[in-house]
């Protein structure tokens, strides 16, 4: 990896941002709305040890997860882990979440990275997680539209894949240094943490509408990022056997069957034309108080599982003040979408919907399936019951993918299917298995949910190429069905 000449950015240093920085530090002036604490953890303090309900004993509990955040943050460089220190600059050691399969480190494995360790207490991966961050994927270019924002996929040696957003990772580091300020108290600069959690809170609501021309930078001394044959070659990862060996297994089983494998799919990253212009603005449609999909000015649409009424919350508590209203609406939402964009028999999600959560219909007529997203969102409304315990809805929802999943076999299920239940991949994964385990928080006290837990509980470590989503959705279930994921700064 290249880690010459490391430096520290500083955004909104340009007189450009004197109405950007107005918005970000912005004086509370809107009195929230009565909060209901309701009777969830948030009020009680008490959380549900799904393992210790099952006669594990909580030491037996907390040496796997400890296992885990070894294995996965320190573990053997080319089979276990996924976290790599990378040098250092002024604001102390810097380090990033990698997806090994696809050689990048993007927001989502660096938020949750940052909520593993604050939730593990380990404040140096914390800290070298945010500088990361803060050092190469906040986007500080006054040209880029999607100024302010964290560029959503970086090549590990901090240059571009993407030149903007994809808002669940704002929602994680938000939410991540809202605790860090509440479990460790806030340092100076980009250690303050719960400035800069406002600031992003701001911008994801409060993002002035902007359009350029790219092609676009990160930081306005980067050179212009252009998906050219160059730029392409480093999405090719060495790291990749898992993958091909998967895609020769299938291939042979469809040939077998007397079928013919798909061809790989080419990329058309080159010739697209002269660049157009491109507008962003805030990361929710305001008028329905949902996440957009990305910050794009237009029709869009929003990803159940970047829905996370359990953080909106506490956002409204602990955010910014002018938008306390705003979040606690957003929950309410998110849990009627939940109900509503779910299969009636399968309880399984789709990966977009539109705002008005009707199905987005494919080029043959489906809706769009329940993909690689979709298995987040089991865990999203089964927290929200847990730590909220509003809506009755989620435990129904939890009882019916339970259902589904079990019925398909518990230790073999697809990872990707049809709304309806029909098998999209032969691939069974443990990040879904994962999951949909948190979903016993709120499942009805039964076989099915008992099931899941001893599944999830005998379930190894993820190694290999697909230990990322795997193993970063398996780390934070593990905490979240011990009763280790916390409110930090709850009552």
């Amino acid at each position: 990896m290249r880690f010459a000449n490391l430096r520290v950015r500083t955004p909104f240093k340009s007189a450009a941002f004197i109405a950007l920085a107005a918005i970000l530090f912005a004086s509370p002036t809107v009195l929230a709305q009565k909060l209901n604490d309701s009777n969830g953890a948030y009020q009680t303090g008490t959380y549900r040890d799904l393992f210790a309900e099952q006669d594990h004993s909580p030491a037996e509990t907390i040496a796997k997860i400890e296992k885990a955040f070894q294995q996965l943050f320190r573990g053997d460089a080319l089979s276990e882990r996924v976290y790599f220190e990378a040098g250092s600059n002024l604001n102390g050691p810097l380090a990033y979440i990698t997806d090994w399969a696809n050689n990048d480190a993007r927001t989502e494995g660096m938020s949750y990275g940052m909520m593993t360790a604050v939730q593990l207490d380990k404040k140096r991966e914390f800290d070298a997680l945010w500088n990361w961050s803060n050092t190469y994927m906040l986007i500080t270019d006054p040209k880029n539209p999607n100024v302010g924002y964290f560029a959503w996929s970086m090549n590990t040696d901090g240059t571009p894949r993407s030149t903007g957003p994809a808002p669940d990772g704002e929602e994680y580091y938000a939410m991540a240094l809202l605790f860090a300020a509440r479990r460790w108290g806030n340092g100076r600069g980009i250690y303050n943490y719960q400035e800069q959690a406002e600031r992003i809170l701001r911008l994801m609501r409060h993002h002035p509408v902007l359009t350029e021309t790219g092609p676009f930078r990160i930081h306005p001394e980067d050179p212009p990022f252009v998906m050219n044959a160059e730029a392409f070659a480093k999405f090719t990862s060495p790291n990749r056997t898992e993958r091909l060996q998967s895609q020769t297994n299938l291939a042979i089983e469809l040939k077998g069957q007397g079928k013919t494998p798909p061809n790989s799919p080419q990329p058309r990253f080159f010739n697209q034309g002269p660049p157009r212009p491109e507008t962003a603005g805030p990361m929710v449609e305001e008028e329905v108080h949902m996440i957009r999909f990305i910050p794009d000015v237009g029709q869009g649409f929003t990803d159940a599982s970047y829905h996370v009424p359990a953080f909106y919350e506490l956002f409204a508590r602990w955010g910014p003040k002018e938008d306390s209203e705003f979040w606690l609406k957003a929950a309410e939402v998110s849990r009627d979408l939940f109900a509503k964009v779910t299969d009636p028999n399968t309880g399984l999600s789709p990966d977009r919907n539109n705002f008005d959560m009707s199905p987005i219909m494919g080029r043959d007529g489906q809706p769009t399936a329940f993909g690689y997203d979709s298995w987040r969102t089991a865990s999203n409304w089964s927290v929200d019951f847990s730590w909220w315990r509003k809506d009755p809805r989620e435990r129904v929802l939890s009882d019916r993918i339970q259902k589904f999943l079990i019925g398909q076999g518990i230790s073999t299920f697809a990872d990707r299917y049809t709304l309806a239940g029909s098998p999209l991949s032969s691939r069974h994964s443990t990040g879904m298995l994962a999951a949909t385990t948190v979903g016993s928080l709120a499942a009805t006290p039964s076989p099915n949910a008992k099931a899941f837990v001893e599944e999830l509980w005998r379930t190894p470590i993820p190694v290999g190429d697909q230990r990322y989503f795997d193993g970063m959705l398996y780390m934070m279930s593990m905490l979240h069905c011990s009763g280790m994921f916390r409110i930090w700064g709850g009552k």
